[in-house]
This record gives structure tokens, C-alpha cells and sequence, in this order.
């Protein structure tokens, strides 16, 4: 689940589906609510012309946006269990930078979050040479990490990024010198790396920069980077955007992870939605015209997919 941070940052609330501007606002109308009913509306005027040429299933769980674990992943377990077989699949996500119709997301980057804890020797801020600045290890060990690329990128992908994503060293005075620091870091990384090496690379880093010192690094990888080849899947749909906006669409494997990650391994995957302009923001809206138009474009698919 996405927060909606304060309320009082909407100019309505933030689970009131308002229909202002041309536009349907709250949160998930772009990332991914919008899209999950376009879906579901296309199914059922595909369903209104006749018995489809195939099965049809909507896979919507819970637990993307968190760890991971009890949402996605189970229901293909659970599938592979009964012996379903998946043939295709397309996910929902908020592809599109600006315009409906400019991206489908072929690949996705993996994703690893890490905490960082450094030890030192707590002190008098007056008596520097009687501690040891536990703040000034993790800066320096940061730096280490974040000052080099860790890859120029590949071919399919961008460079990998180290974003820090929090601080935190005490502070319950401004003359004490820490003695325990730690910081949280996210990494998106490409093919170049993988669950194993990512983190032999982030570690042997930090090594060089501790200088014997200990520290403590704890890892979780969310998702493996993958990329599915352009092929019958992304070439359908490509076909099925053309038709409704007029526009091919870009095969990237730009932005963040999706449950797309666990679904490759078990068919061909791609992620197509809306326009993500307003994703996870306060005022998340989506355009009404685009709703239409992903409705259409979705109905196309499962035309072009299931025939009669």
C-alpha cells in the first residue's frame, strides 16, 4: 500500500474518486487502480461479443508495494501447484512518461535495500581525540559507495544508482559525538549485476573505506533485473497502442520494479498502463480520455490474443 501522506495535501480526499477536470483523482486512479478497471472493462466487452477464443484471468494481489512476499509470488506458486500454465501476461503498471501510448516496459532493473551500521566510540564534542565519530566512518563509507558508477550500464539497461534513502546517528544532543551510526541505501541495479555479486561489490567497497574498522551491512534483494527479448507479445500490443493513439510505443526498461519480476518466470511478461505523472503524489489523478483509451487499446489485445 501507498501512503497518502497528510491529507490536507489533497484539494480532495484522497480516496474520493473525484470527477474534476477531465480527470479521476485518488490514490491509485495512475498507479495502478486505473488500469486493473480499464482491464476488467475491456474483459467484459470482449466477453459481451462472444465466448473467447481462450481463458482469461486477472491476477490482482496485494503486497507489490511492500516486501513482496505473500502477494504475486504465492498466487504463482499456488498456479504452478494446480499445473496452470500462463501463456502471456501483461501488468498493469504506469508506463507511460507523459503521453498514453509512449512506453511499454519489456525489462525492469532488480532492486536491493541495504542498512548500514557503524560503530565508533561515543564522546564529548569538545574532546574529539577521546572518541570516535561513528558519523564520520558512515559519511565516509557513503562516499565510498555513492562517489564511482557502479557499472556504465548495459545493453539493455541504464547504469545502476545507489540512492541513500535515510540518516540516522542519534542526536540527543548537539555536543555528544556518536558512538553507532547507520544509514539505508536502495540500489537499482542492471544485468551487469545480480543478488550474489551486487552485494560482494557494495561489501568489498565498504572494506576499503572502514579500514579495519567493523560495521554491520544487512541486505534484501526485492527483484532480479530481467529482459524479455521484443518478440509476439510486445509486438501485439505495440500494434494494439498504434491502433487506438496513433503512436508506437518505445520498448524500454527504465523505472522502478514491478511484479513483473516473478511473473517472467513463468510466461511472456510486459508491463503497460497509464501515464505516471502523478504516482505515489499527493493529487494523483489520471485523465478520464486516457482511461477510454486504455480500455480500448486492452480490448484490442485481447482481440488480437484470444480471437473467437
Amino acid at each position: 500500500m501507498v501512503p497518502t501522506g497528510p491529507e490536507d495535501r489533497w484539494s480532495a480526499g484522497p480516496f474520493s474518486g473525484d470527477l474534476r477536470d477531465g480527470m479521476v483523482w485518488g490514490r491509485g486512479a495512475a498507479d495502478m487502480k486505473g488500469a486493473i478497471a480499464c482491464f476488467v472493462a475491456a474483459a467484459a466487452r470482449h466477453l459481451d461479443k462472444g465466448p473467447p477464443g481462450g481463458s482469461l484471468s486477472l491476477l490482482i494481489t496485494g503486497d507489490e508495494e511492500g516486501p513482496a512476499i505473500n502477494g504475486t509470488r504465492k498466487l504463482l506458486q499456488w498456479l504452478a501447484e494446480r499445473g496452470e500454465k500462463l501463456d502471456a501476461c501483461i501488468t498493469g503498471e504506469p508506463t507511460n512518461p507523459e503521453t498514453l501510448g509512449e512506453m511499454i516496459k519489456i525489462g525492469r532493473r532488480g532492486s536491493l535495500n541495504a542498512v548500514l551500521t557503524v560503530r565508533g566510540t561515543q564522546g564529548h564534542s569538545a574532546y574529539p581525540h577521546l572518541a570516535d565519530n561513528a558519523a564520520h566512518r558512515l559519511v565516509a563509507m557513503l562516499d565510498a559507495l555513492i562517489a564511482d558508477p557502479l557499472d556504465e550500464g548495459s545493453a539493455h539497461f541504464q547504469p545502476s544508482s545507489v540512492q541513500v534513502t535515510g540518516i540516522e546517528s542519534g542526536g540527543e544532543a548537539t555536543n555528544i559525538i556518536p558512538g553507532s551510526a547507520s544509514a539505508a541505501f536502495n540500489v537499482r541495479f542492471n544485468d551487469v549485476h545480480n543478488s550474489d555479486s551486487l552485494p560482494a561489490l557494495l561489501r568489498s567497497r565498504l572494506d576499503a573505506a572502514a579500514g579495519g574498522a567493523g560495521y554491520a551491512l544487512e541486505v534484501t534483494v526485492t527483484g532480479e533485473s530481467f529482459y524479455t527479448p521484443p518478440g509476439p507479445l510486445s509486438d501485439l500490443v505495440g500494434d494494439a497502442v498504434e491502433q487506438v493513439t496513433g503512436r508506437r510505443p518505445a520498448l524500454s526498461t527504465t523505472g522502478g520494479t514491478s511484479d513483473s519480476r516473478f511473473i517472467k518466470d513463468f510466461c511472456p511478461v510486459l508491463d503497460f498502463g497509464l501515464v505516471g505523472q502523478t504516482m505515489h503524489k499527493a493529487d494523483e489523478r489520471v485523465a478520464v480520455a486516457d482511461i477510454e483509451s486504455l480500455t480500448a487499446i486492452y480490448e484490442a489485445v485481447l482481440e488480437r490474443f484470444l480471437g473467437r
